[in-house]
């Protein structure tokens, strides 16, 4: 069978794209295959054209000088010198129909005793909740912290694996510590896509995929095939079993039953002038219709603020959410100037879920097949680039 592309990526979020940066930078002939009508995945800088391009966050936030893989793609695409310092506002609570201050929610005489555990209690295999409780004690995980890291992954953090919330990573310092760009995140994936050794497809469904002895073969719903020697499925979970080729059983079987969360992101504009609260990075919401708010106060604009609230599914209807997060701002939803709304999907992980990976990568093991994605690590873009790298030295082996 023809091979048209040594590499072919089907998912354009940063997870797909990395790993298709990574391989394209050593000079492979890499195909990007992505099913939206746009790049970037979680990560979606939300711009409205009527509002002069001001830009929201709706998913993805916030890069750190610990993303080690990441600021060697900005460094490769000449990126790091156009990042900009992320003004530091804090976070409040959303309790009661007030916005509270985090310290409200906070034991800290419980918390000192507690702390000492963080350095003998294991996370591996541990719960958020099992885990946390231990470090921090019970009531500081009950009133704050299980509803500050539903805020982070926008899902029912109790059950999720501990180990893949956070990860230490060695810091670059002289590069900012967190940061953005002029433009938002979305400045990101786009500028892998553009790379001339990277053709990227968008509104391209697959439909199957076939092994062949020269590697894989690609099968469309428009009747087009490609192939390609080797391939990296960066999709979410059902999806990449679903795609698993024939002979990959062992690979489906580890990743089937890996369930998702889906989250409805209301992003709304103001006029600057008409919002009298302090800046702020967000709201943390306990016990709410949604998880958490991110404004857009951390790069400010003189005109217009903007703010990203992430619902649960079903919670609320579009008026009811809009009303909900107008009263949050102390605003009137006839206030709204411009407003976006996102369909947000992450993984959620369960107990177990490393065992689920490393049964994952003995089936991979020896085959041109990667299978990346923000499920492996954790929902960082760094987790996700992490996972990308490690696959792609895999592949082709490491430099």
């Amino acid at each position: 069978m023809t091979i048209d592309f040594e590499h072919l990526v089907i998912g354009a979020g940063i997870s797909g794209l990395g790993a298709a940066h990574f391989s394209a930078r050593r000079g492979h002939s890499t195909l990007v295959l992505e099913a939206r009508d746009r790049v970037g995945g979680c990560i979606n800088s939300q711009a409205f054209e009527d509002q002069d391009g001001f830009w929201v966050e709706s998913g993805g936030h916030t890069c750190f000088n610990s993303y080690g893989n990441l600021l060697t793609i900005l460094d490769d695409l000449g990126l790091t010198a156009l990042i900009q310092p992320k003004l530091k506002v804090g976070y409040a609570l959303w309790q009661d129909g007030k916005r509270r201050p985090i310290r409200s929610a906070l034991h800290l005489g419980e918390a000192i005793r507690s702390l000492p555990r963080m350095f003998r209690e294991p996370k591996a295999g541990r719960s958020v909740a099992d885990y946390y409780s231990a470090i921090l004690g019970r009531r500081n995980y009950d009133d704050l912290l299980r509803h500050a890291f539903q805020a982070v992954i926008c899902q029912p953090a109790d059950d999720y694996p501990a180990e893949a919330l956070f990860r230490r990573k060695p810091r670059r310092k002289e590069v900012i510590k967190a940061f953005t760009f002029p433009s938002g995140l979305s400045t990101i994936p786009q500028a892998i896509a553009d790379q001339p050794r990277i053709e990227v497809r968008t509104g391209q469904e697959v439909e199957r995929i076939a092994r062949t002895d020269a590697g894989f073969r690609v099968h469309l719903a428009d009747g087009e095939s490609i192939g390609a020697a080797r391939l990296t499925l960066a999709v979410p979970p059902p999806v990449a079993a679903a795609l698993m080729p024939e002979g990959f059983e062992q690979a489906r079987a580890a990743i089937d039953g890996i369930g998702m969360a889906e989250i409805e992101t209301l992003v709304l504009v103001f006029r600057a002038a008409e919002v009298d609260i302090k800046p702020m990075a967000g709201l943390i919401a306990i016990e709410d219709a949604f998880y958490s708010s991110v404004s857009r106060d951390f790069l400010p604009d003189p005109e217009l603020r903007g703010f990203a609230f992430h619902f649960r599914p079903g919670a609320l209807d579009a008026e009811a959410q809009i009303a909900r997060a107008c009263a949050t701002l102390d605003l009137r939803p006839d206030q709204v100037l411009d407003q976006a709304r996102v369909h947000n999907r992450l993984p959620a992980l369960r107990a177990g879920h490393a065992e689920r990976v490393a049964a994952l990568d003995a089936a991979l093991a020896g085959t041109p097949l990667a299978v990346t994605g923000n499920w492996f690590l954790g929902v960082s873009i760094e987790d996700a680039l992490t996972r990308s790298r490690s696959e792609h030295d895999r592949l082709f082996g490491a430099r």
